[in-house]
């Protein structure tokens, strides 16, 4: 008994060490990504961001799937739906309510980001419902020239979106001139060439740490789920809260700035990432290896889903928001996680 106490004791201590080291990486990349994008300028500094998490998070997925475990056919499912709707709703209504309240109301571009909305509607579409809906094959999978067809859309859509924010239409992406006005890091002394250039690898070293951190509490996560009777899909949001960590943060933090057009930015972009880098890797690693792939999601959750979109529509629309809006995306995100463990 002293020995088994001993063992859970410092199994315990072990986790909280794991966490503290989390959150102190977090802290640390999006420290450095602030001084990349603070070089680059919008929507830059937050494309960088969002495709180092991104890269990282497909790579975890990937080798998930070719270690085999139980349900392995349903992890990508899973973490790129629960991204969706952490960001549409949990990431985006936090930063609404929190900048709302601090600041009354906040303005953005709606150019860009009902533009960044109607391609992430269409990704989701493509593939997350369509599997749904064939008839090709039963249940929520595809056929293999569908899954082909999906993976290439979907790459090929995120790359035509990546050229408009970027280079075509880089302005709907740009801050409101009203904002920059009171934003102090705009006019701060931007970092030299070799500040940034240490910034950015010392981003990719902490994000490599966030996924890996994520991946070790991810047995304990799992564990403590599986104890408490709850769905295994709870273990997938789990994971994708803590591999999301560092995006929110940085999103956040622009939103208490009442730099709103930041948050939307890295939000709406890291959830286009995650279908238009996520859904290709996979595919392309299920059709060489010849491993199941599901990706249909469940009646349930398509009602969330275009739930989430009908609402993100309205109000992205309006090109300003308060801390209503904010409240509403964050009962829904409330509704989706009490609906993962009931139902």
């Amino acid at each position: 008994m002293p020995a088994l106490l001993t063992f859970l004791l410092l199994q315990t201590w072990f986790i909280a060490i794991l966490s503290i080291a989390l959150i102190g990486a977090v802290l640390a990349s999006v420290h450095y990504a602030e001084v990349i994008a603070h070089k680059t300028g919008e929507p830059y500094g937050s494309l960088i961001l969002a495709l180092a998490v991104t890269i990282i998070e497909v790579s975890l997925i990937a080798s998930m799937m070719l270690a085999g475990h139980d349900g392995a056919q349903f992890i990508a499912r899973d973490a790129v739906f629960a991204t969706v709707m952490i960001i549409v709703n949990g990431v985006i209504g936090l930063c609404m309510l929190v900048g709302g309240h601090q600041h009354y109301e906040m303005g953005f571009r709606k150019d860009g980001a009902m533009s960044s909305l109607s391609v992430l509607a269409t990704l989701v579409t493509f593939t997350l419902v369509m599997p749904i809906v064939t008839s090709s094959t039963p249940g929520p999978d595809f056929t293999n020239s569908q899954l082909a067809f999906a993976g290439i859309a979907s790459f090929v859509l995120y790359a035509g979106f990546l050229f408009f924010q970027s280079v075509s239409h880089r302005d709907y992406y740009l801050p409101k001139i009203e904002s920059q006005k009171h934003d102090e890091s705009i006019h701060a002394e931007k970092p030299s060439n070799l500040k940034t250039l240490a910034s950015l690898v010392l981003l990719i070293t902490c994000l490599v740490l966030v996924v890996g951190l994520a991946k070790a509490l991810s047995p304990a996560i799992e564990t403590g789920i599986t104890q408490a009777g709850l769905p295994k899909t709870v273990v997938g949001i789990a994971i994708a809260l803590l591999v999301l960590l560092p995006e929110s943060f940085a999103a956040l933090r622009a939103a208490k700035a009442n730099r709103l057009q930041s948050s939307l930015n890295l939000a709406l972009g890291s959830a286009l990432a995650t279908i238009g880098l996520t859904i290709p890797a996979v595919a392309a690693v299920a059709l060489w290896f010849h491993l199941p792939l599901s990706l249909g999601i469940s009646d349930l959750n398509i009602v969330l889903l275009y739930l989430s979109l009908f609402v993100g529509g309205l109000t992205l629309s309006l090109g300003k928001t308060t801390a209503l809006q904010g409240a509403v995306h964050l009962m829904i995100f409330f509704e989706y996680l009490f609906l993962s463990v009931v139902p």
